[in-house]
């Protein structure tokens, strides 16, 4: 990972990181062959180091981790999940604009307060 701040989920990890958070949870669905993801991702690694502390920031590798993907009806990647609460709350498929993404966990994050 780009970013210290950028954490990584998995099928294993994924309940006790994403959905037993505090914090709201921004999770980047990607894969190593995605062009779109490898463009993405120095977007979510920035994300993580503005919203550190505010916001958990991570990426779920969907070679490695089949079932949470499926579970959440991932179909396309690059896919974004907003979780608060253990639910989603906003789903970005594609290359989300970085303004809509800063948007969506602002909201999240004014909504925690």
């Amino acid at each position: 990972m780009a970013s210290a701040n950028t954490k990584e989920f998995t099928d294993a990890n994924f309940q006790a990181e994403v959905l037993s958070a505090k914090l709201p949870v921004l999770v980047d669905f990607w894969a190593d062959w995605c062009g779109p993801c490898k463009l993405l991702g120095p977007t979510i690694d920035k994300l993580a180091d503005d919203f550190a502390g505010k916001v958990v920031i991570g990426k779920m590798n969907t070679d490695n981790n089949m079932t949470t993907p499926a579970k959440y009806g991932i179909s396309a990647i690059p896919t974004c999940l907003l979780i608060k609460n253990g639910e989603v709350v906003k789903k970005f498929v594609g290359m989300p604009p970085k303004a809509e993404l800063i948007s969506a966990l602002n909201a999240a994050v004014g909504a925690v307060a």
